[in-house]
């Protein structure tokens, strides 16, 4: 391991270092206004959803590296507590890194990608039409972490009125993960499509508890054939196999064959091959 302290690096090392390593991050493609009425629109990877009761929202437009100026969004906030916070598709990707550009303040960058502009019902600035959602929200507060280049300022926003396009929804009522094809943020200039076969499911254990890796047979848990994704899995199992069911797997599939045992893993068996595996 290669070890940093960051006190002693420059900004621009620790930079690449934590947006390299925390990604993928989602984008907030953010629509302000001035007191003015000058529209602003700019996308911002430092964001993410902090709660559901009450709805909450945070990104940081951070200060310029190289000159520490603020950001125009952040300079509007404070102006007018109000913004839209539009979420960023593969479809609009090139637009809204268009959006990034340095434009000086009070170029309307609804104009200069392209974009179509949409009144809100709640808050002055406008929402962006070609975003499947769009999330009307008041700025709670803003915290700035300081006053030099690469210092964050803390964006706090509550959702007052959500729109989604309906060809993004299920038959459940749910934003379909397959078909809104959203895009984030990596380091350097690389981002990520969440789509095709870098999405996949996971069952979260929010009313179930698994025995845990501790609990698997020692033979199980230290072999190398097993990666931990393997063991994992067979940690959320909610029981150990029974007598009965040791013996019927044994039965079934004779002689234990760790490879098969971790392709039935691998392929939704866990239960039947834990039960297999349990007197390796």
């Amino acid at each position: 391991m290669i070890t940093f302290t960051p006190s002693e690096l420059p900004i621009p090392k620790i930079h690449q270092l934590l947006l390299g390593s925390i990604g993928p991050r989602p984008i907030c493609f953010a629509s302000t206004i001035d007191k003015q009425g000058n529209r602003n629109l700019a996308p911002f990877s430092f964001f993410n959803v902090f709660s559901a009761n009450p709805p909450i929202l945070v990104f940081s437009p951070a200060r310029s590296g190289r000159t520490g100026e603020t950001k125009h969004t952040h300079d509007n906030v404070k102006e007018v507590a109000e913004v839209v916070i539009n979420v960023v598709t593969y479809d609009m990707v090139q637009q809204m890194s268009l959006a990034s550009s340095p434009y000086p303040k009070g170029v309307d960058e609804f104009i200069k990608t392209g974009f179509t502009p949409l009144e809100s019902e709640l808050v002055k600035p406008y929402r962006v039409k070609e975003s499947p959602v769009q999330l009307e929200c008041t700025v709670e507060n803003v915290i700035e972490l300081g006053q030099s280049g690469g210092a964050g300022n803390l964006i706090i926003c509550k959702v007052v009125k959500i729109h989604i396009d309906e060809n993004m929804m299920n038959e459940a009522g749910q934003i379909d993960q397959t078909k809104i094809d959203l895009v984030a943020r990596m380091g350097g200039d690389w981002y990520c499509r969440a789509n095709g076969d870098a999405i996949f499911e996971l069952q979260k254990p929010l009313t179930t508890c698994g025995i845990g890796v501790d609990i698997l047979p020692e033979n199980v848990r230290l072999n190398d054939v097993f990666t931990g994704n393997d063991l994992g899995i067979l940690g959320n199992i909610e029981s150990i196999p029974s007598l009965d069911e040791q013996n019927a797997a044994s039965l079934k599939y004779g002689q234990v064959d760790l490879h098969k045992a971790q392709k039935m893993i691998r392929n939704g068996e866990a239960t039947e091959a834990l039960a297999w595996l349990w007197n390796l």
